[in-house]
């Protein structure tokens, strides 16, 4: 097994809802969902991260590990924008329930600004560690400087951020020094950028254009070095050595069969200085939540 597959985390988001802007196939089957479960486990991806709001994706993780008791992911789960804190732990207590498992791994603020709104409150999590419910308290953010604030609070280890070819070293690797220097694990998501790097250039509507060098960029270094543009993102994650765990997203076998390729792919040197120069001066369009 490849060392790096323990630095993967699975997302389950297309699990229980339609994701992705490259996304064709809508939502994987019930029967797919078990089948990218059951083949993950095996090559040795251990963690899922999953929430609330995924449709029924916890139902889907509950139901694999009801019928595969010695197959059981670590979790990752996200509390919902507008918690009421006082219920936090019937709610996680209905998690553990539905995920089938003893407790989770991290319970993640789904938002800086539920972080934000609750930052008085977060004894009521750690009194879940206490119980042996959750293990880690983590938070979900876009920007450096939501990670800046973050960094005096030692009740929150695990920090979860975006980061890929677009958002990359240059942009972030400065303050990915700082969180793992205040002690906190760096996980981080978009690392396809929901899948904007595979878009046929022409194909995309005009609010993209002002990105087409960067992805013109991309189409010619992965000629320049034959490598896919998934390969190379996925690997120029993995490879990061202040990154702990990437988060990528799989709506079936053939995808995830063909990232098992990367995981074992080691990245160029002058690679990874050609991505290292590529920069979006607008964050806008490294946010998908602000897409048009």
């Amino acid at each position: 097994m490849n060392m790096n597959l323990s630095k993967v985390i699975l997302g389950t988001v297309q699990f229980g809802l339609d994701y992705g802007i490259n996304n064709s196939n809508g939502k994987p089957s019930f029967e797919e969902c078990f089948n990218i479960l059951n083949k993950s486990f095996d090559f040795g991806i251990t963690t899922l991260d999953t929430a609330e709001v995924y449709g029924d994706a916890h139902n889907i993780i509950g139901n694999f590990h009801k019928r595969n008791p010695f197959k059981k992911f670590k979790i990752i789960t996200k509390v919902p924008h507008g918690i009421v804190l006082d219920d936090i732990q019937s709610k996680v207590e209905q998690y553990l329930k539905e995920l089938e498992i003893e407790s989770i791994e991290v319970l993640m603020f789904h938002s800086y600004d539920t972080y934000i709104q609750n930052y008085n409150n977060i004894n009521k999590f750690e009194r879940l560690i206490n119980k042996g419910f959750i293990n880690s308290i983590g938070v979900s953010v876009y920007t450096n400087e939501q990670i800046e604030s973050i960094l005096a609070d030692k009740r929150i280890t695990v920090v979860q951020l975006p980061f890929n070819l677009f958002d990359n070293e240059t942009k972030r690797g400065e303050t990915i020094k700082k969180l793992k220097l205040s002690g906190k694990a760096v996980h981080t998501r978009s690392t396809f950028l929901q899948g904007l790097f595979f878009k046929e250039i022409n194909d995309l509507s005009s609010f993209f254009h002002p990105l087409k060098e960067q992805l013109e960029k991309l189409n010619e270094l992965s000629e320049k070095y034959n490598i896919s543009i998934s390969k190379m993102a996925l690997a120029y994650s993995l490879k990061q050595n202040n990154i702990d765990q990437v988060l990528i997203g799989i709506d079936s076998i053939k995808q995830l069969e063909d990232n098992f390729l990367a995981f074992q792919y080691q990245l160029d040197e002058k690679l990874m200085l050609e991505i290292n120069a590529i920069t979006i001066e607008n964050d806008e369009f490294l946010n998908p939540a602000l897409w048009k």
